[in-house]
């Protein structure tokens, strides 16, 4: 006599149904998501507040690498539950749309659109194009464009809009295929060549400054170009490197043209539209520059900047037509991304790391010099993981970097530039870095957060090794020493 089991099919029952439709990745998911929590809720020293950041942190984390749920939506539904369970206040959503990147972008993307309608950007693209025959010299040309403006503009996110509607014309003569290598690469050259000049973070400036004030010391715009430079030129190239052998096809793509005839525009006059463009652009540049001479930050510059280039009769677009360029999706999932960082620092996430990795640097009290650069190196490099901003790890890591360097008898000016290298590195998720951001909410220059997830794997070792090795003898020998 069979069963009812055996009778009916044991498919057919709901709870064999309901399996059998969950796939492999939703129970993965559902998996990792049970083993935060049950992880979190036995961790010591941190309140319920901190508890449910931290979650939900990891749970946007997983979920931005894992599925295709719009990154905005994720960013954004994590906000909204950690204040419904009263682990944030209400004004935290709304203040985010006040943060300094949110108005920089709305700026860069207006700019954009006046450099773009002048009729620079098909200018500058005609000659990039007529220098590179294939996409691999194209993507060359970019690289050193990119590495070259860490001189002229002091923040990652500010090169990454101005270099956004370039991107998209150059991408838009490529293959698919051709077009992902692009994308995935010149963020993390702009974050790559970031070390190599004193402006090229605000968190140089800070991190700094807070030497001074702490410790008396310094480091100068040249002696930070002796140092980084080198560096930042060598992580660039080898980042560059680690991309193409990951997307692989190279050598495929070096052998098809960008594209079959291309019209030389560089002997055309300049048209009034372009001069007037040219001009506004040059001064904006200008003004990103001195920033720490008239006290205006970016943003703000950036918004003066794109007034300028919509006001009747004197601009070279109307208004309507710059609103109207904004990614209000990307304006938004930048918004949402930057307080969900900012409340893993107001409910005391970050100063609990903080308190940890104090602790445990006592351990090497009595460790070679190469040794406390790789422990400072990992401790700095890893810290994006858990603190999203740039200048706030700076603010939260450099004072405990400085108090430790001093208590051990070390060179503080040393530790320093060694933890600010370190805390450059943030390529491992799109909240990392406003860089990333800015390119993976993007409709025309999306990419897979899980690509990048898998090229941190390799780069964060490498980077870490790189710098150490660095420390060993360039530094060294330039006189850069921690004893």
């Amino acid at each position: 006599m069979q069963t009812r089991m055996e009778k009916h099919g044991q498919s057919g029952h709901p709870s064999f149904m309901l399996i059998d439709r969950i796939s492999g990745r939703s129970l993965a998911i559902i998996s990792a998501h049970v083993i935060f929590f049950l992880m979190i809720a036995f961790v010591d020293g941190v309140d319920y507040k901190a508890k449910l950041s931290i979650f939900f942190f990891l749970s946007a984390v997983t979920l931005w690498v894992s599925t295709k749920l719009p990154a905005g939506f994720i960013a954004l539904a994590s906000v909204v539950f950690i204040i419904l369970m009263k682990g944030a206040s209400q004004e935290l959503l709304y203040l985010s749309l006040s943060e300094e990147v949110v108005w920089l972008m709305v700026g860069a993307f207006i700019i954009g659109e006046a450099v773009e309608q002048s009729g620079l950007t098909e200018r500058f693209i005609q000659f990039t194009l007529g220098k590179s025959r294939t996409p691999a010299k194209l993507r060359r040309g970019m690289i050193s464009f990119l590495f070259a403006s860490v001189f002229i503009i002091p923040s990652t996110s500010a090169r990454a809009a101005m270099a956004r509607p370039l991107i998209i014309h150059l991408a838009s003569r490529l293959t698919a295929k051709e077009k992902k290598i692009l994308t995935i690469t010149l963020p993390i050259v702009i974050l790559m060549s970031t070390s190599a000049a004193l402006i090229g973070a605000g968190s140089h400036v800070i991190g700094v400054g807070l030497l001074e004030t702490a410790a008396g010391q310094s480091i100068s715009y040249l002696q930070w170009l002796m140092w980084g430079l080198p560096f930042a030129l060598f992580m660039t190239i080898v980042s560059s490197i680690a991309v193409k052998r990951m997307m692989r096809g190279d050598k495929d793509l070096e052998e098809s043209p960008v594209i079959p005839n291309i019209q030389d525009t560089r002997a055309r006059m300049l048209t009034g539209a372009e001069i007037k463009t040219l001009i506004m652009v040059s001064l904006l540049i200008i003004g990103w520059m001195t920033d720490s001479f008239h006290g205006y930050d970016l943003a703000f510059v950036s918004m003066i900047g794109a007034i300028a280039l919509t006001m009747p009769k004197i601009g070279v677009i109307t208004w309507k037509q710059g609103v109207k360029a904004v990614s209000w999706n990307l304006i938004l999932f930048v918004a949402a991304a930057a307080a969900l960082g900012k409340i893993l620092v107001v409910n005391g996430v970050a100063d609990w790391m903080e308190g940890k990795i104090t602790g445990f640097l006592q351990i090497f009290t009595d460790a070679p010099d190469w040794i406390m650069a790789a422990v400072i190196l990992i401790i700095t490099v890893t810290s994006h993981l858990y603190i999203t901003s740039h200048t706030t790890r700076a603010i939260v890591l450099v004072p405990g970097i400085i108090l430790f360097s001093q208590s051990m008898g070390m060179n503080p000016h040393a530790a320093v530039f060694i933890s600010l290298i370190g805390m450059n590195y943030c390529i491992t998720f799109p909240v990392s870095s406003k860089a990333l951001l800015l390119f993976y909410e993007d409709d025309e220059l999306s990419y897979d957060a899980g690509i990048l997830a898998r090229l941190s794997a390799i780069l964060m070792p490498l980077y870490i090794s790189i710098a150490v090795i660095f420390y060993c003898t360039y530094w060294q020998w330039t006189g850069m020493s921690l004893y």
